[in-house]
């Protein structure tokens, strides 16, 4: 007699007390732990219910296809030809599963493209949606000075309501509100002023004289090298870039990570700054926009307003110290002033008197005064609260690169292609002038540090002055060579009370010099 499951004559032959079949007890046995079932009725079964039988020593016979070489041939045949069956089988299941991966590759790769499209149109509705509430002031500004009704029909109508007589574009102005907060922020920093002190943290003369190349940062891209832009942000050590590559980075100054990559303009970044609340962050660009960043929850920063005022590159933008509004320069030869909340510009001033584009703008540290440098080698300083051009300096040869007033308010240091010159602003006159380079050398970059102490140039080499007074001589106190290779420091900044120095140059590295030893990142 056979197991009821293997179909075989069994060694150890048990029996079922419940339906008398007769299985191999192993076999069974297994089945009875694994589903404590009969196997062929389905009657619940225990161990208990099998009998062992005894019986004799029992010799299997011998399959008849084994009785003679042709037969075990033929076996032989026919576990080859199952093998065959079973792995052409395998090899149409891998087939099929390989079909199903590409199938499902090219699903995702499909619902990625989506899914990119759709942000980008998301970001696109965005910067629409901002536009439009920018144009809502304009747009009603308009319709109450002309006294007639507005009619809107899609963009073409809103963009004829922002023009004036003569094409141009109307804008709001800045109110006697806004005049009202610009002073009162001037009359309190111009208070502090006269009680200022030079904090004791600041670094000494000694130590920048031992400032050397602490750590270098790979940040921007190899294809489009250099770096044109850069500022800091001293409350929470973060150093921005503006590359050639259209790429803003901020970098971590103390644990050397960067925290995020900026794309979105399609040209170099120009210039960028810092809002000092923190969590907003402008870019100006050679494709003729500012875009206003804002941090979010997660770190990464979103493009919150992209602004499209000027009609050619933007090269500078300068934060007013109420944090509340910022200012741009272009070559255009217009210079506007933003609402920082809303993205709004409050007024395009254009000068009537001259054609030259701005090449650089700064606000004085009292936030009344505005400093611009011209393509044409002047400076123009301005009332901000009526626009007006009150004072003007000659004396540059070329374009003026580089504006910075002192954190005391009584100078002010121009770059320009034949070097830098101070002015004293009380009487509106230039009282020194640095050569430092040859006549090929352009001066890049002029920069007070946050306490007032101390001047760095940048052009072949880096060059710190000790800010002295109108009388006596600022002297060259330390003198940085430019470790890129490339001949051209573009722009430096001072770190928090002088400690290091942040260097951007024509190579894609973000330098950072300080006293060796100090506490920073290592080398990238």
């Amino acid at each position: 007699m056979n197991c009821s499951i293997s179909g075989e004559v069994p060694e150890e032959p048990v029996v079922s007390k419940k339906s008398g079949l007769l299985y191999e007890k192993r076999l069974i046995e297994r089945h009875i732990s694994d589903y404590g079932k009969c196997p062929i009725t389905g009657e619940p079964l225990t161990l208990d219910d099998i009998v062992s039988i005894n019986t004799g020593k029992i010799v299997k016979p011998r399959p008849l296809q084994a009785a003679s070489i042709p037969g075990m041939l033929g076996m032989f045949q026919n576990e080859w030809d199952g093998l065959m069956l079973s792995n052409f089988a395998l090899e149409q299941q891998l087939h099929t599963a390989r079909q199903e991966l590409s199938h499902a590759l090219y699903q995702h790769d499909a619902a990625c493209r989506v899914i990119a499209r759709l942000k980008k149109e998301r970001d696109e509705a965005r910067s629409l949606l901002a536009q439009a509430d920018r144009q809502i002031p304009m747009s009603t500004s308009v319709a109450v000075t002309a006294n007639t009704p507005s009619i809107s029909n899609g963009k073409r109508a809103a963009e004829d309501e922002k023009l004036g007589p003569g094409g141009k574009r109307m804008r709001p102005g800045i109110s006697a509100g806004i005049i009202a907060e610009l002073t009162d922020c001037n009359a309190s920093l111009s208070q502090q002023r006269k009680k200022r002190q030079i904090p004791p943290t600041v670094a000494t003369i000694d130590a920048l004289e031992s400032y050397t190349q602490i750590s270098s940062h790979p940040l921007h891209k190899t294809s489009k090298p250099g770096i044109a832009s850069l500022d800091i942000l001293y409350e929470k050590d973060i150093i921005a870039t503006g590359g050639l590559d259209t790429n803003a980075v901020l970098f971590d100054r103390p644990s050397g990570q960067i925290l995020s990559t900026l794309s979105g303009h399609s040209k170099k970044v120009t210039s960028l700054k810092f809002v000092a609340r923190g969590d907003l962050f402008l870019t100006a660009s050679a494709d003729k926009t500012v875009r206003v960043w804002q941090e979010s929850d997660d770190g990464n920063y979103n493009c919150r307003h992209i602004l499209k005022d000027h009609t050619a590159e933007v090269q500078a933008i300068t934060v007013h110290a109420t944090n509340n509004y910022f200012v741009t320069a272009s070559l255009d030869s217009t210079w506007c002033f933003y609402e920082l909340s809303s993205g709004l510009c409050l007024t395009q001033v254009v000068d009537a008197s001259d054609s030259n584009g701005y090449t650089s703008a700064a606000f004085h540290p009292d936030g009344l005064i505005l400093g611009t440098g011209t393509s044409e080698a002047v400076v123009k300083i301005w009332d901000v609260k009526s626009q007006a051009n009150v004072a003007r300096f000659d004396g540059h040869v070329g374009a003026v690169t580089s504006i910075s007033f002192s954190e005391n308010g009584y100078f002010l240091a121009t770059a320009a292609h034949d070097g830098v010159k101070l002015w004293d602003l009380r009487k509106l006159r230039n009282f020194r002038t640095f050569a430092p380079y040859d006549s090929d050398t352009p001066t890049n970059s002029v920069e007070f540090d946050n306490s007032g102490c101390y001047l760095a140039i940048a052009g072949s080499d880096i060059r710190v002055y000790q800010v002295a007074n109108v009388k006596s001589e600022w002297n060259c106190i330390k003198t940085i060579p430019d470790l890129s290779g490339t001949g051209k420091a573009t722009c430096a900044r001072f770190g928090p009370d002088a400690k290091y120095m942040a260097v951007g140059s024509m190579d894609r590295n973000l330098r950072i010099f300080g006293l060796p030893g100090e506490d920073g990142p290592l080398e990238s």
